[in-house]
């Protein structure tokens, strides 16, 4: 049995904004799960309603199989880290991580010896006596982290806990979250709106848009496996690329192209006069002709070199994408280039419903 499920769980408010759509999931034991989606998706409401911040309007919240809906924050033992670290400014960084024991009356000599396990986990122990302001922001968000999980709870609840931390801060300290969970194998429900974190952190990713769960899976199932447009443009960084196109004579045109779509759908015939999308990853292109792959002339826009790769805007027959290539073949800018994209590599979704009807072939 699932350590928590969700079953339909809804969020309608008293002027009837219905911000939650039948919601599902189980999590077990030990997992951490992350809640991703742009903002207003409804993810925050869901950790809120998980945490007992927020009413569940219908549905059913369970615990260890146990009902939960009207338990309090406190009897579904739970602990909370929010964007704002929410640290207490007159307090040290040892009275801080030690106040929820301090407030349950935990011995002293305990307190003192689980804070110092905390911060040593944390990197904290050169800070204990430091308040919160001559700290750095990744370093309060430690605190915030210690003091969550030195209560030793069945579940640890992040909404969006790097957002206010500058680039390299972020990526700092998904490390050390992904390290904490590893050593604590605590059960982790983690909010963001970053793919990034999305796919760096988590053991399943819960997609949301509008109130309503687009796809639930692992990060490579999302990433090659996506079962929707929505869900293919939100995950990756660059984007995946679309185009949209109407078939006629099992061909999918849009400007001056013709595609054969035969050579990835068999039945392309129930297609003909409807609108396809095609779709491909920025990285999943050659520059070098392939007879297995349709090609795309194109101009190129501009170029971004990050390194060991470059970013290369194009734009095709009016369409426009992002291309991603060894940096050693960065072509130059206001110039044609032909590039090709595998068939086996190419997404095919449906121009009505969005979703997916051919995918990546493994």
């Amino acid at each position: 049995m699932a350590y928590l499920a969700l079953k339909n769980i809804n969020k309608i408010y008293p002027n009837g904004y219905h911000a939650v759509h039948n919601f599902n999931l189980e999590i077990e034991k030990g997992e951490f799960v992350v809640f991703v989606g742009p903002s207003g998706c409804g993810k925050s409401t869901t950790l809120r309603m998980i945490a007992g911040l927020e009413d569940i309007s219908n549905g059913e919240f369970l615990i260890n199989g146990k009902r939960a809906n009207e338990m309090g924050p406190r009897e579904r033992e739970v602990a909370m880290v929010f964007q704002s670290y929410a640290l207490y400014p007159q307090m040290t960084v040892y009275d801080n991580i030690a106040f929820g024991l301090t407030l349950q009356g935990v011995d002293e000599d305990v307190i003192e010896q689980r804070v110092k396990n905390i911060a040593g986990i944390l990197g904290l122990t050169d800070y204990l006596d430091r308040l919160p302001r001559a700290l750095s922001g990744g370093q309060r968000q430690r605190v915030a982290i210690g003091r969550a999980i030195i209560r030793k709870v069945g579940v640890f609840l992040m909404d969006e806990p790097l957002s206010n931390l500058d680039a390299k801060q972020r990526v700092t300290m998904r490390y050390e979250i992904a390290q904490i969970h590893r050593e604590t194998g605590a059960t982790t429900i983690y909010v963001t709106h970053d793919q990034t974190e999305a796919m760096t952190l988590a053991d399943r990713i819960v997609v949301m848009k509008d109130g309503y769960v687009q796809q639930i899976g692992t990060p490579y199932e999302l990433y090659f496996k996506p079962v929707n447009v929505f869900v293919a443009g939100f995950i990756g960084e660059p984007p995946m690329n679309f185009v949209r196109g109407k078939v006629q004579n099992g061909k999918m045109h849009f400007g001056q192209v013709e595609l054969d779509l035969s050579k990835k759908l068999k039945d392309i015939a129930k297609w003909e006069g409807k609108e396809l999308v095609f779709g491909f990853r920025p990285e999943s292109i050659e520059l070098g002709q392939r007879e297995d792959a349709y090609p795309f002339t194109c101009n190129v826009e501009l170029t971004e070199m990050l390194g060991d790769y470059t970013n290369v805007y194009i734009t095709s027959d009016g369409a426009q994408a992002i291309l991603k290539v060894d940096s050693h073949d960065t072509p130059e800018t206001d110039k044609d280039l032909t590039f090709y994209v595998p068939f086996e590599n190419v997404y095919l979704f449906d121009g009505e419903t969005e979703n997916v009807i051919a995918g990546r072939e493994d």
